[in-house]
Parts: structure tokens; C-alpha cells; sequence
């Protein structure tokens, strides 16, 4: 009997784990002990954090814990199936007429995450006849989601209205590789771009979309709860209605709970509901999750002061970094990029902050480029004076520790 110890099939993960480690980007995770307020319990420590997308504070508000409260009593902690099954229950119907009146447009659909609704959504409107003009930067989602649907795609330059107006002449113009016309155009864009905190130029990109008979595809993960009336998205803050084919958000981050949605038309609807495969194939969403996400909605109608006071945040956080000597890139919404460069300091940077009691996520390769790291903050609704004085404060000290700003 041979003694040779069996070979690792999977052996070469500990490599690449150990190369990952070598250049510096190895990322562990850090771990809560408490609700993700503006202060924290993370490794054990108390912290003011400015790494959440919570941008206003509503997974604590008491609106959502209750309604959530009510939905568990009365219809258990889970939904039991998929929806075409058994899983579709009153609260999600409820949940999505109330998401299309939000949105201004005929029907939305959930789906169990903003990742999940890009790649079940994208490969249902587009395939192979068909092409994806996307803008650079986008998520990496919609990336995967192209990948899906074996549709054909090319790449606009970031936010370049040109650029894009000029591949959608040419699909237009030249067709697909077998001589025939594109059967439909998708023009695929981030609402706000999620690591440099940019908005996309959507009036040029929809101007331009219309020129050639292509349909718009917006993400507005990061600008839900953010931008237009009531943080409606980017579409109402251009007031672009019925300009815009597709528009998907989250349900996670400014909504403060769990999930994604697509708006747009019934068609739309309904031949999601018969094709896209996470809807298709994934449980239905909790019905506490359903029900604090209706009484997200309803906060963000009748409480617009949240908004108001994230915006003031952000606008006096950006200008005290600015005032330090940070670069805080081209953000011009609450998410707030400090550049670094270096992936090794801004690991260091994002160590020393926590140290100082202050959690700002480094951002290193692969989410940025190689030479783009950064530690990306968001600041919130719920920060108070007193915390962002404390974590501009540490900023300052550690920012000049490290030799990142002037002594």
C-alpha cells in the first residue's frame, strides 16, 4: 500500500492566499458586537464608524423595528418558498406597489439583494441579438450581470457623454457581426459610482440614448435615499421620468434593511417574473424584512429632514478633510474617498484610525485599481457634531502621523 499522502486538488488556494497576503492586500474582516449605530463595537472595541451605508440611520429607527416586530408575531420568521411557489405573501405585493408609486413608474420587483437584481435582471432584457454599451466604472454586479446574458458589450469611457454617443453611431451604423441590426441597445450606468462618490452625467447619457433608439439601464444603489425628492434616485433628482427603461435600487444601505428592487414597466415585471433565475430560484424575503422596508418608504416621505441633515453632514465633513490637505477625488455625494495610493499605507491608515477609536474601511485591488487605494467614508444622518468633530480629529492627527497631509 502506497504511504504518499493524498494530493490537495484545491492546494493551490493557500498559494494564492499567501500571494495575496505578500502584496499587502490581505483584508480581514472586522466584527460587530453591537447595532450598527455611529458607535460601534467592532474587534472588541468602541468606535465612531463612518464605514456603513446606513446613510441615514434608519436600521435603528423605530418606525422599521416595530413594523418588523409585527410582520414576525404574525407571519413567522421566514416566507417558507420561492415566490412562484408558495413564497410571494401579501407584504411583498404590498412592498412593490409601494416601490412603483415611490418611483413614479408602472410596476418593481424584489429581489434578495442589489447584486442578485443586476444579474438576474440584465441577462432577461439582453442577449445575444442584443448590446450593452456600460459605462468604466460600473459595479462590479453589472458587470457580472453582462457576463450572464452573453450579450455583446463594449465599454464607454467613465461619465463620457462623447464617448458613448459615439459607440451607440456606430452599433447603430455597422450592426452586429453578422451584418444584421441590433435587436436592442442597452446603455448601462451606475446612478452614483460607489467608491469615487461621482453621479453619472444621466441627461447627456439618456440624450444620447434616445438619439439611437437605445434603452437606459440605471443602478441607483447608492442614490436611493440620497438624491431627488425624498431620495427618490438620480432619475428624479434630473427629473427624467419616463426617460429611463430600467431602474434598479437597494434596499439595503439608505432603506437600512435588505434586499433589491427593479422599477420600470409591468411588461418588464411580469417577464421577470417568468425568466430571471435569483428570482425564480432563491427564497422569498423575510416577512419582517418586507414589512421594515415598507416602513422605510413611508420615512422617507414623511421624514425629509434625515436627508437634509446627511447632506449637511457630508458638506461640512468634506470641507474640514479638504481644509486638512486630503483629496478627497471627484465625490460629490455622501460618499467620501480619502486617496492614499498605496494599498500597504492605506491599510496602515484605515489601523491607525481604528486605534484612535475611528472605523474607516481601507479600499485596496481588486476593488481599485493598484494604484488607488483609499479608505472610503460615508458619513450618516444619525452623526452627531461631536462625532464628526472626533473623527476629523483623528483624521488631522493620524493624517500627519503618517506623513499623509502637512505637519
Amino acid at each position: 500500500m502506497s504511504t504518499t499522502p493524498p494530493l490537495d486538488p484545491l492546494g493551490h488556494l493557500a498559494d494564492d492566499l499567501a500571494q495575496v497576503r505578500a502584496q499587502g492586500l490581505y483584508r480581514p474582516l472586522h466584527v460587530m458586537s453591537s447595532a450598527n449605530r455611529t458607535r460601534v463595537t467592532v474587534d472588541g472595541r468602541e468606535a465612531i464608524t463612518l464605514a456603513s451605508n446606513n446613510y441615514l440611520g434608519l436600521n435603528t429607527h423605530p418606525r422599521l423595528i416595530e413594523a418588523s416586530l409585527d410582520a414576525l408575531r404574525r407571519f413567522g420568521a421566514g416566507s417558507g418558498a420561492v415566490r412562484t411557489i408558495s413564497g410571494t405573501m401579501a407584504l411583498h405585493e404590498e412592498l412593490e406597489t409601494e416601490l412603483a408609486r415611490f418611483k413614479h413608474v408602472e410596476a418593481a420587483l424584489t429581489f434578495q439583494s442589489g447584486f442578485t437584481c443586476n444579474t438576474g435582471v440584465i441577462p432577461v432584457v439582453a442577449g445575444e441579438p442584443d448590446l450593452i454599451v456600460s459605462d468604466a466604472f460600473n459595479h462590479a454586479s453589472i458587470i457580472d450581470g453582462m457576463r450572464l446574458s452573453k450579450a455583446p458589450r463594449v465599454i464607454y469611457r467613465h461619465k463620457d457623454v462623447a464617448h458613448l454617443r459615439e459607440l451607440l453611431a456606430t452599433a447603430r451604423r455597422e450592426g452586429r457581426a453578422d451584418g444584421q441590426a441590433y435587436r436592442a441597445i442597452l446603455v448601462v450606468t451606475d446612478g452614483v459610482f460607489s467608491m469615487d462618490g461621482d453621479i453619472a452625467p444621466l441627461p447627456g447619457i439618456v440624450a444620447a440614448a434616445e438619439e439611437q433608439g437605445a434603452a437606459v439601464f440605471v443602478d441607483d444603489a447608492h442614490a436611493s435615499g440620497v438624491l431627488g425628492r425624498n431620495g427618490r434616485g438620480s432619475v428624479d433628482h434630473f427629473d427624467l421620468h419616463g426617460r429611463v427603461a430600467i431602474q434598479v435600487g437597494t434596499l439595503s444601505k439608505a432603506m437600512g434593511v435588505l434586499g433589491g428592487y427593479v422599477a420600470g414597466s409591468r411588461t418588464l415585471r411580469e417577464m421577470l417574473v417568468q425568466r430571471a433565475r435569483p428570482f425564480l430560484f432563491s427564497t422569498s424575503h423575510p416577512p419582517a424584512v418586507a414589512a421594515a422596508c415598507i416602513a422605510a418608504i413611508h420615512v422617507l416621505e414623511d421624514e425629509p429632514e434625515l436627508i437634509e441633515r446627511l447632506w449637511a453632514n457630508t458638506r461640512r465633513f468634506k470641507a474640514e478633510l479638504a481644509r486638512m490637505g486630503f483629496d478627497t477625488g471627484v465625490s460629490e455625494t455622501p460618499i467620501t474617498p480619502v486617496m492614499v495610493g498605496d494599498s500597504a499605507a492605506a491599510i496602515r491608515f484605515a489601523d491607525r484610525l481604528l486605534d484612535e477609536g475611528v472605523w474607516a474601511t481601507s479600499v485596496v485591488f481588486p476593488t481599485v485599481a493598484l494604484d488607488g487605494a483609499r479608505l472610503r467614508t460615508i458619513v450618516t444622518a444619525a452623526h452627531s457634531d461631536e462625532e464628526l468633530d472626533t473623527c476629523l480629529d483623528a483624521f488631522s492627527r493620524v493624517g500627519r502621523e503618517l506623513g499623509l497631509i502637512a505637519g
